[in-house]
């Protein structure tokens, strides 16, 4: 008796580690999306173009579908591209985006209600010229943020309402926002968004936020913002980085430093350059640009294999870290689906070739994507 035991005792062992194998073998042959290998850990979401929005390009449209459970779109919600006079109002490509979303039942949200960069040059001047005053500029921005998220009431889940407000040392950016309305503009901007749609989620989105300033900077003005009542949802952390840059203790560090305050917490722009860059560090402020040098160029004709695995390797202990805070982290968005039209082949040098993404730009899968699934499915 015992004997047949330990025989049914051994099959069953080799039928597990056959059907690890199998597993392994699947996931190597990149049956498993990884949507489907992070489903119930969080959304891995990606930032789409108007080529994507609008079905041009078919192949990565075909990789969003396989691999992506969220969706935000790089342009085409800013206000400078939705509202580009004063009250005209162009929503056609952003509802091809929801409509894109629907069709294919993925987590959508809009990208961004207030963000000095993008923002049109009428936002803030009068006739002649001259600055508005502080309660025109508030008009204009209520109008502008409850027309955008009535029209996507019930569509859009989250927003990100405001971005980049904080400087690296911890300091308030001085924007127009903040120069004519003062830092209430960010309480009345959540305070807009929630009243036009008291379901969605509200978010801040920043860049190099395991900067030690900036992440000390956020952590006060939510907890202030907090205090007074206003609705905020989340905290964005955008993540350009490089292969060395930043410091991924920090990063962990602001993790836990955000969590703590209660909210969500939303990796929202990744991507990782494997280029110099001619500053120190990294971030993502797009009025910083450098002249055309080929030493900064140095992969125009393909990427060493050693550089592609330090690249995988990147990503992979970035997504670890993730999967180790998937109890905070509600999504991962990458900032683009293929390395072809990342926006980091332009920033903050224009015409390098740079390969910052997860997908080539044959919208092949690099060598994280199959690591980063296998490391998803170890987790139950």
């Amino acid at each position: 008796m015992n004997k047949i035991i330990g025989r049914i005792a051994l099959l069953c062992l080799i039928f597990l580690i056959q059907q690890s194998a199998m597993a392994r073998q699947e996931v190597k042959a990149g049956d498993i999306g990884l949507k489907e290998a992070l489903k119930g850990k969080f959304y891995i979401g990606t930032a789409l173009n108007a080529f994507q929005i609008r079905g041009m390009d078919t192949a990565s449209v075909e990789v969003v579908k396989k691999h992506f459970s969220a969706i935000v779109p790089e342009n085409c919600l800013k206000s400078g591209q939705i509202q580009p006079k004063e009250g005209q109002f162009d929503f056609t490509l952003a509802d091809q985006f929801v409509d894109f979303g629907e069709r294919n039942h993925l987590f959508m949200t809009g990208h961004v209600l207030v963000w000095h960069s993008q923002a049109p040059a009428w936002f803030f001047v009068d006739n002649n010229g001259n600055d508005v005053s502080r309660e025109v500029l508030i008009s204009r921005m209520k109008n502008h943020i409850q027309t955008v998220v009535t029209h996507f009431k019930g569509k859009l889940k989250g927003w990100d309402v405001v971005n980049e407000a904080i400087e690296d040392n911890g300091a308030w950016r001085k924007t127009k926002f903040y120069q004519i309305i003062g830092e209430d503009y960010i309480k009345l901007a959540f305070q807009f968004a929630h009243e036009a749609d008291p379901d969605a989620e509200l978010y801040y989105n920043d860049y190099s936020m395991a900067n030690p300033g900036r992440r000390a900077a956020v952590v006060a003005m939510v907890r202030k913002l907090q205090s007074e009542g206003v609705a905020i949802h989340g905290i964005g952390m955008q993540c350009h980085i490089s292969l060395t840059y930043p410091d991924i203790a920090e990063f962990e560090k602001s993790i836990l430093a955000y969590a703590e305050l209660g909210v969500k917490v939303m990796i929202t722009e990744m991507d990782v350059t494997v280029l110099p860059n001619p500053d120190a560090n990294v971030g993502a402020d797009v009025s910083a640009t450098a002249t055309y040098q080929q030493k900064i160029n140095p992969y125009a004709d393909g990427l060493p294999a050693a550089v592609g695995t330090q690249l995988a390797n990147r990503y992979v202990d970035f997504f670890k870290l993730f999967l180790k805070y998937r109890q905070n982290i509600s999504r991962v968005t990458v900032w683009g689906v293929s390395d072809k039209f990342s926006w980091k082949n332009n920033w903050p040098v224009r015409g390098r070739t740079d390969y910052p993404l997860l997908f080539d730009r044959n919208n092949q899968p690099k060598e994280m994507v199959p690591r980063i699934i296998e490391e998803a499915l170890k987790i139950k």
